[in-house]
């Protein structure tokens, strides 16, 4: 009896307990847009806002299209855009990126296929989380991708430090055997900002000097 609770108590001593992100701060958060480079983001066609309850911010585009079929040009088969945005938080608070969600449409033909790339990092930082997702034709419908990060693997935003972050995407569609008279794109615009980009904060604060 005292050998099983022994090894019970040995066993709970092991038991590795997540870290819990904080509440959000509720002081007011603001996010300039430093710079914007892309063929898929040119000036003026991607707006950035906050959430209220500040867990968000939202990414939205309103000429981000990539295409191949007979009125396409040769390079709008790849868009990208990079963002370069200063997060301005309330002092004492860090955060990080627990959950991205991008959403769009496609109509691929048979034979095509669509593929969307993103990845984010803090300025200074690697860029190693890039993520990536197909879809073959032929469909025509909306598209949703959701990337997460555990709890523990969240990179935060260094305390004390100055940083932007850093968010690459990228659409690219190849034709493949598809009927090259058929034009098949892929999207992650909206003419009337129903379609964002959503990016979760996970919120820390920041030890005391």
């Amino acid at each position: 009896m005292i050998s099983t609770l022994a090894a019970a108590a040995l066993a709970l001593s092991t038991i590795v307990i997540p870290p819990v992100a904080d509440p959000p701060p509720t002081g007011q958060i603001t996010i300039d847009v430093v710079t914007v480079n892309g063929s898929g983001c040119r000036i003026g066609t991607a707006a950035v806002a906050v959430s209220p309850d500040n867990k968000a911010f939202t990414v939205t585009y309103s000429d981000y299209m990539a295409q191949v079929g007979p009125e396409a040009r040769p390079t709008d088969f790849r868009k990208n855009c990079q963002l370069n945005l200063r997060v301005n938080v309330p002092g004492g608070f860090t955060y990080g990126i627990a959950q991205a969600d991008y959403r769009g449409f496609a109509h691929l033909e048979r034979g095509a296929k669509g593929t969307q790339k993103a990845s984010y990092y803090f300025q200074g930082m690697s860029d190693n989380d890039q993520r990536s997702k197909t879809w073959n034709g032929a469909m025509s419908d909306d598209w949703q991708v959701t990337h997460k990060t555990d709890v523990a693997s969240i990179v935060y935003h260094p305390c004390g430090a100055k940083r932007n972050f850093n968010i690459n995407t990228e659409l690219r569609v190849d034709k493949g055997s598809s009927d090259p008279k058929k034009t098949s794109f892929m999207a992650m615009d909206s003419t009337d900002g129903s379609i964002e980009t959503v990016y979760h904060f996970a919120w820390k604060k920041c030890p005391k000097p």
